[in-house]
């Protein structure tokens, strides 16, 4: 599959000091990526920069092969690449009929499509975003997203404040929106497990720095290297 976004020798972070440094990594069209990596690794701030609401430092962020430099989150999601942001970021005084609307687009998702990979949110369709649960409020965030057909989809710890058994409901959903709309998912998530199950390759981060990378099926038979690099315990070499 050719690479849709393409991340190379990135340096991110704030007021121009790196916390992520040299990172490169890719994502095809139809592809789930798990960015995977014990807090503050800099997971947030990759997806963050990939999407445009943070400069990058060095190095590169391109969308079929376009340079992305310069241009604003709100272009990037124009071209197609939307975030799920963790937090959510909901307008607490809005229903979600009214989020899906404001989200809308030209090319806007079928209503019947987005209920049938989310159909918890039909119930809740003029319900105010601040009366739902941890779980409808996550659905609602992806569902906002998936409104405007994303070509790249970022997924911002989705499990976040969830229990288990709703987290098990949601992140396959993350499959169906790359089969389904063809679009290219990079997610963030802690439950490692659960990741490794549903992504095709998965890359893990610690202090800022890539230290293992390969095929999910490949990984969740490698627990020791996955555990060694989220506790910091050896240098782990990236592999192919």
């Amino acid at each position: 599959m050719p690479d849709l976004l393409e991340v190379d020798a990135l340096d991110a972070g704030y007021n121009g000091t790196p916390v992520v440094r040299d990172l490169s990594l890719s994502v095809a069209a139809g592809e789930v990526v798990a960015l995977l990596g014990p807090n503050g690794a800099g997971k947030s701030t990759t997806l963050n920069t990939i999407a445009g609401l943070l400069p990058r430092v060095g190095g590169s962020v391109r969308l079929d092969g376009k340079d992305l430099e310069g241009m604003p989150a709100h272009h990037r999601a124009r071209l197609g690449v939307s975030l799920v942001p963790e937090g959510r970021s909901l307008f607490f005084g809005l229903t979600v009929r009214e989020h899906l609307k404001l989200a809308a687009t030209k090319d806007k998702l079928r209503r019947e499509q987005l209920i049938e990979m989310l159909p918890e949110l039909e119930k809740c369709l003029d319900r105010k975003a601040g009366v739902l649960s941890g779980g409808e409020q996550q659905m609602l965030a992806v569902g906002r997203a998936l409104v405007s057909v994303p070509r790249v989809l970022l997924v911002d710890e989705m499990s976040l404040g969830l229990a288990p058994v709703i987290v098990e409901r949601l992140l396959p959903v993350l499959r169906r929106i790359a089969e389904e709309l063809g679009a290219g998912v990079l997610f963030v998530e802690q439950h490692v497990a659960l990741a490794l199950e549903v992504a095709d390759r998965a890359y893990v981060l610690s202090h800022g720095q890539l230290v293992l990378e390969g095929k999910a099926a490949d990984l969740r038979g490698r627990r020791d290297l996955l555990q060694s690099s989220y506790l910091g315990e050896a240098a782990v070499p990236a592999t192919a």
